[in-house]
């Protein structure tokens, strides 16, 4: 019992000790990005420019949406990340006016341990978009214009869906009378070009605003406020890292809305690389900044998943198979253990990732934590199933030969019950596995990465750069657990199941 339990626990903790002994320090700063484009060219931007000051800085990528920038940022998970002066008043600042300067929020966010430099240099406000020829026919120049017309589709960002500054007032303000739906950023212009939608939210600097044909509404109410974008920083950086904020302090004022759409253009409708839009933004030399080629990014993905996975199936078995014990041993209680299991099973993954980061803050540790989590219920639900499905004969054979409770356990009753222990830690692999790939979304990095950038640039083939290899991953884990379970089930358990 103790040579396949020993089985089990080391090859996921192989896979965390090369994932491991791959990855290099991490960096003294963290730089952190929202999942759109632009905000991670703005950090990218931050990156090379402290790099130019001496200061060494890391780029969490697409990290989600602003809750989970700004709560990374207050408890120091990140050092840094770009914002919008909107944003900041209307959902992180509530009790500051709309038209608030930067003054009041410096003051303010002083207040709270975080700093910010004066604007970039343009406005990247709120807008809604129509398809040109459609906003011809139905005679549609103004927001105010969208109420004529109550069976028009909506469609607009998750986050703008929930915000202050978002749906509820724009509908509010503007008297609109038909409903919306959130949909991801990116895939929200492939929908109003398939004609799936009719209008969706902008960022006035997008570059596809020009490339897809669109038409700004005139925001004729005045709805949205000024989106001055700012580097936001934790305030004791001008203290442990003063290069590092005169670095963000330095590009006050350099980006207009023309350069920032270009460099949106260029990487998002161009297919250029972020770091090497970031360095000919700067001046710097692009081969410094040359990213991993396909092959060490896959190794790199591949170790991050088997890490997360791997330790969050360890984790499991130590605690899952004596709760299954436990439930089957005292069947009541047992009862409560199965139900709190599975609740845990029932909250969505991403709300769960999210859940983790107060605790434990941006990265890995989170995502073990929500991956270990989920991975209870079929451990603990197959643990369960084995020990009490063994035959009432066997264990009454085992106390007639005198053994103790405990010998019984460990000689008959856990041997008996392999099969089903196996299956459900081969399941909770598998679900890691899948799962894992949300990981990237708190930077945990893995194969979600590259399926979030893909989603991002709308590009099918980074999505499968990602997706192919987690599929086969899994594939593989099944294989490798099957081919366990022969090995560690007892030769007379194998004998008698073929017969």
């Amino acid at each position: 019992m103790k040579r396949w339990l020993a089985w089990l626990l080391w090859l996921p903790l192989a896979c965390f000790a090369a994932a491991g002994a791959s990855s290099t320090a991490p960096a003294t700063l963290l730089v952190g990005s929202k999942a759109f484009t632009e905000s991670v060219v703005l950090a990218e931007i931050a990156r090379l420019a402290a790099r130019e000051h001496g200061v060494d800085a890391e780029h969490r990528r697409s990290l989600g949406g602003t809750r989970i920038l700004w709560r990374a940022l207050n408890e120091g998970a990140i050092d840094a990340y770009s914002e919008y002066t909107g944003t900041i008043t209307h959902e992180l600042l509530r009790d500051l006016p709309a038209d608030a300067g930067v003054g009041a929020l410096r003051a303010r966010l002083q207040e709270l341990g975080i700093g910010t430099t004066d604007p970039l240099g343009f406005n990247n406000t709120y807008a809604i978009g129509m398809r040109e020829e459609d906003a011809k026919k139905l005679h549609i120049r103004s927001i105010s214009d969208l109420a004529r017309h109550p069976n028009l589709k909506l469609a607009f960002s998750n986050e703008f869906m929930d915000r202050e500054d978002g749906w509820p007032g724009l509908q509010a303000a503007y008297h609109l009378p038909m409903g919306a739906r959130g949909m991801d950023h990116s895939l929200a212009y492939r929908a109003l070009a398939s004609r799936a939608v009719d209008a969706i939210d902008l960022y006035s600097t997008d570059a596809e605003i020009a490339d897809y044909g669109l038409r700004v509404l005139e925001d004729d109410r005045g709805y949205f406020p000024r989106y001055d974008a700012v580097y936001l920083y934790r305030l004791d950086l001008e203290r442990r890292a003063p290069r590092f904020v005169a670095a963000l302090n330095g590009l006050a004022g350099s980006i207009d809305a023309q350069r920032m759409r270009a460099m949106n253009k260029a990487v998002k409708l161009d297919g250029e690389n972020e770091s090497a839009v970031a360095a000919a933004f700067l001046g710097v030399d692009t081969g410094k900044v040359a990213g991993d080629g396909f092959r060490s990014q896959l190794v790199r993905h591949t170790l991050q998943h088997l890490a997360l996975a791997g330790v969050s199936l360890s984790l499991a078995i130590v605690v899952a198979v004596p709760l299954g014990v436990y439930a089957a041993r005292r069947r009541r209680l047992g009862q409560l253990v199965l139900g709190l299991t599975g609740v845990l099973q029932t909250v969505p993954s991403l709300a769960l990732f999210v859940f983790m980061i107060p605790l434990f803050g941006i990265g890995a540790k989170p995502a073990i934590a929500a991956l270990f989590l989920y991975s209870l219920l079929p451990i603990v639900r197959n643990t369960h199933a084995g020990l009490t499905s063994t035959e009432p004969s066997l264990l009454e054979s085992a106390a007639a030969l005198g053994l103790p409770p405990r010998v019984r356990l460990w000689r008959v009753e856990l041997p008996l019950a392999l099969g089903s222990i196996l299956a459900g830690v081969k399941i909770a692999a598998v679900i890691n596995v899948g799962t894992a790939t949300l990981g990237a979304l708190i930077g945990a990095g893995g194969y979600g990465e590259p399926i979030l950038t893909g989603i991002r640039l709308d590009d099918i083939g980074l999505i499968m750069q990602g997706a192919v290899p987690a599929a086969l991953l899994a594939l593989v884990i099944q294989g490798v657990f099957e081919l366990l379970e022969r090995a560690l089930t007892p030769r007379g358990l194998r004998i008698r199941a073929k017969s």
